[in-house]
């Protein structure tokens, strides 16, 4: 299949396949491809609290593009094939296994809340835990044992999120502490690709900053979506400066109101 020069077709005339918080998926230019694009919507407490702040998308893109890219070079298998544009990217179709992954390093958010910890404490290891993806429930929290009974993995496929997990936390600590972040935690989402009779466990969905929490290592200011949930202010700000510190945005570069021009 050739990937590099599909068939542009603008968005309003493709086939939208699915619309969730943050992106829309449409329907790819050959088969078993999606395109994947990127919306300015940024969302908390599963939606209840909802805004539409200008360039979020395209800097969620380009992050998103980058860390992928990266995972991809190194054999951390994803569902990433390239960037289109501004907002959107060329991905491979996957089955999307129903659970949200979440690798915490450093105590905060809800697990600060359930285990009365102090946020911002070191865990003893780094901790994966398992949310069943329903937001009628709000993404009730599940064990393996939820997991198994109700066929949404298999023991075998537990074992394989679980070592993406694993890789992906070890990839993006050294990526992020390089560029003075603390990577406090992350989500990611899963999916099956099938190649003919054979299927694999790949990383689907996005990681940037609204998947992750990331605190600058010398300040423990927040540059991802707790800014946005906590109603600290600068998201866009905060994202800016975790593009220009992977070297996605140049230094002197600015954010306009229709998003920010983005380094190609």
């Amino acid at each position: 299949m050739d990937f590099l020069k599909p068939r542009y077709t603008p968005m309003n005339r493709r086939r939208r396949i699915y619309e969730g918080k943050a992106k829309v998926l449409y329907e790819g230019p050959e088969p078993g491809t999606l395109i994947q694009h990127f919306k300015d919507d940024a969302t908390a407490f599963n939606a209840k609290k909802h805004e539409v702040i200008d360039g979020k998308g395209v800097l969620n893109n380009r992050i998103s593009e980058f860390i992928f890219q990266n995972l991809n070079d190194i054999g951390v298998p994803t569902h990433f094939i390239r960037r289109m544009n501004m907002r959107e990217q060329l991905i491979r179709e996957v089955e999307i296994v129903p659970l949200e992954v979440v690798v915490r390093n450093v105590a905060a958010g809800s697990l600060a809340t359930r285990l009365g910890l102090e946020e911002g404490t070191q865990l003893p290891r780094s901790i994966i835990e398992f949310y069943y993806k329903n937001d009628q429930l709000n993404d009730p929290m599940v064990s393996e044992e939820h997991i198994t009974a109700f066929g949404w993995a298999t023991p075998q496929e537990i074992d394989d999120i679980m070592a993406l997990a694993i890789r992906v936390n070890d990839f993006l600590s050294g990526l992020f502490l390089g560029v003075g972040i603390r990577l406090v935690d992350f989500k990611i989402e899963t999916g099956r690709l099938w190649e003919g009779d054979m299927m694999r466990i790949v990383v689907a969905d996005e990681i940037s900053p609204d998947s992750c929490r990331l605190w600058d290592i010398k300040s423990s200011d927040k540059l991802d979506k707790d800014r946005f949930r906590k109603d600290l202010g600068g998201l866009i700000e905060a994202y800016t400066e975790v593009a220009k510190r992977l070297g996605v945005m140049s230094e002197n570069e600015k954010v306009q109101g229709g998003g920010p021009r983005l380094v190609q």
